[in-house]
């Protein structure tokens, strides 16, 4: 793949606006747990902050890729404890201004055009409700960083009206409800798969695969549960979504269609044996088919 190295924007306040920003937390459970590190065949694709490759946000971080104009991987920490019920009204996705615009997918991809509708909706890769924890300033400012550009990716519009979207949309919450987390508090790591045959739709290539991983303690044991969601798009100016799917894998499957790499934490606390690729999998019917243990 082509690689587009992009020079570092000139510093900024994190927040942006505030300063509170402090980013993903490695350190957040009771086992470091190391942001991913990017693979040298796509390491010189990201688009760099003050030198940096990881760019941080409250509660979460990610990388993004020049040449696709999305995140690779957005990590963020998730606090059970004390997470607030925050209204959305009135914030608006906008472009990250310390990083160039030319770098990021705007609302171009997704305004109605020429009368019709776009059927593209605009899909957070860390979930708002999962960030919006901790004093209130705090939330409040997770809940504003959250509509950044950088934290979004393309989603159907009929996405969350199936069954089976909802198992994707509810994989955070269902670690708290099957699983007696440790502090409750979890990680979780999630973007697209890159694939350079991605149908291209108002000249961005649209992703048709994303993936999680969810890390977090139980009974003092690290444990990391890695899920695969597979959506084949048929994308004209209709728009029709033809199928997904949603997989638990290996989490050396991401690692291998992604180019990225969790480390050796993470390495460690896969607990379930899981066959290495999707293909030979069944998928996931509803939450009752995660396996946990």
């Amino acid at each position: 793949m082509a690689a587009t190295n992009h020079a570092p924007a000139p510093p900024r306040p994190l927040g942006p606006e505030s300063g509170l920003a402090a980013g993903y937390d490695p350190g957040f459970l009771a086992v470091a747990v190391p942001p991913p590190a990017l693979d040298p065949q796509v390491k010189d694709d990201a688009v760099l902050l003050d030198g940096s490759e990881v760019v941080p946000y409250t509660h979460f971080s990610l990388a993004l890729s020049g040449s696709r104009r999305f995140a690779r991987w957005v990590g963020w920490n998730i606090d059970g404890g004390s997470l607030k019920r925050l209204d959305r009204r009135g914030i608006r996705f906008r472009l990250d201004p310390r990083l160039p615009a030319s770098a990021q997918v705007d609302n171009e991809l997704y305004r109605d055009r020429d009368g019709r509708p776009n059927r593209l909706d605009r899909g957070h890769v860390a979930r708002r409700a999962d960030l919006v924890w901790g004093p209130l300033e705090e939330a409040r400012q997770a809940n504003r960083d959250s509509f950044f550009y950088t934290n979004i990716t393309p989603q159907m519009d009929d996405f969350n009206q199936s069954p089976r979207a909802g198992v994707w949309g509810r994989l955070e919450d269902a670690v708290f409800e099957e699983v007696g987390v440790d502090g409750l508090r979890v990680t979780a790591f999630g973007g697209p798969v890159f694939h350079d045959d991605d149908r291209l739709f108002r000249g961005v290539r649209i992703p048709r695969e994303f993936w999680k991983v969810l890390v977090y303690g139980d009974r003092g044991a690290l444990k990391a549960k890695a899920f695969l969601l597979t959506q084949d798009l048929v994308l004209t100016e209709a728009l029709d979504l033809d199928e997904f799917r949603v997989f638990q894998v290996a989490v050396g499957e991401v690692e291998s269609r992604t180019g990225i790499r969790f480390g050796a934490a993470v390495a460690a606390a896969e607990t379930v044996a899981v066959p290495e690729s999707a293909a030979v999998r069944a998928p996931l019917e509803g939450l009752a088919d995660i396996d946990w243990d």
